[in-house]
């Protein structure tokens, strides 16, 4: 008897803290959606008029395409770096441990202090630009990245990049040394060159990693805030506007808790339709 219910004794305070910070505000996050409630209040129960209403907003659509861009944006460019950088670290022997620490260091660095370094080293009057425009008339070099409609999502986006990439390339490095050395003679042997032992050696045989990090890459891309809202707050007028910074402003700006709570959900059901991947993947048989 002591030894069936012993692990689940153990477990207990871990499923308490799960179902008190998790389960329960995310219930109670579902049912705020359906009501009118300013935080502090009495909530209203009013159906579906919250999900009409995002349907109909301007702002809400603005963010979906802003995510969507993101998406896209960290599907690729970190990804293909990781790769590259691994694939050459990869051939550097002891001294890549000296290229892991350098690349993963912004990676444990918090968000708020990489993201005010950068706003310093974009600064139009004081960081590179400004000097690049000073001392060599550079006019062109010095751009404000985070005022400009046309540039500022990206801007942000390689911002986060800086810090993400180090990280991906970690976990490729890492799955590169499990490959075994075997295969990399045998398509030497058999006359391959460096892109194709790339695509027909590598590739493969970090397949799992490789699937796992475009799927953490999917979910991360559509509850990406804290880089948007330190530097720009979603704007300027909307042009960085995500869904994370839009639910924020709906709940704390203008106290509408309930239409946030209607935001939240949206952003719930999206993340959770890239994780389902995981397993319609693995009943598909693929290794991940």
């Amino acid at each position: 008897m002591k030894r069936r219910f012993l692990p689940y004794l153990l477990i207990a305070p871990l499923l308490l803290i799960e179902l008190l910070a998790i389960i329960l505000p995310s219930i109670l996050n579902v049912g705020y959606a359906f009501t009118d409630w300013n935080g502090l209040g009495e909530p209203v129960f009013t159906g579906l008029d919250n999900l009409r209403t995002l349907v109909s907003d301007r702002v809400f659509w603005i963010s979906i395409k802003h995510n969507v861009q993101w998406t896209i944006f960290f599907l690729t460019v970190p990804i293909a770096m990781a790769l590259i950088g691994a694939t050459i670290a990869s051939r550097l022997g002891r001294r890549q441990m000296l290229f892991r620490i350098i690349f993963f260091v912004p990676y444990v660095v918090a968000p708020a202090v990489n993201a005010e370094i950068w706003r310093y080293i974009l600064n139009p009057q004081t960081g590179i630009g400004a000097v690049l425009e000073r001392n060599f008339g550079w006019e062109w070099a010095n751009i404000a990245f985070f005022s400009n409609s046309d540039w500022v999502l990206w801007s942000i986006a390689n911002v986060d990049n800086w810090h993400w990439w180090g990280f991906l390339l970690v976990l490729y490095l890492s799955a590169m040394q499990s490959i075994p050395p075997e295969l990399f003679d045998a398509a030497r042997v058999d006359g391959a060159n460096r892109r194709q032992e790339f695509l027909h050696v590598i590739l493969p045989g970090i397949r799992p990693t490789l699937v796992y990090t475009l799927v953490l890459s999917m979910t991360a891309s559509f509850l990406i805030f804290d880089y948007v809202w330190i530097l720009t707050e979603g704007g300027p007028a909307h042009a960085s506007e995500v869904l994370g910074s839009f639910m924020y402003k709906q709940a704390f700006y203008r106290y509408n808790v309930g239409y946030a709570s209607a935001i939240a959900l949206g952003m719930t059901a999206l993340a959770a339709a890239f994780s389902l991947t995981f397993p319609v993947l693995r009943k598909r048989g693929w290794d991940i």
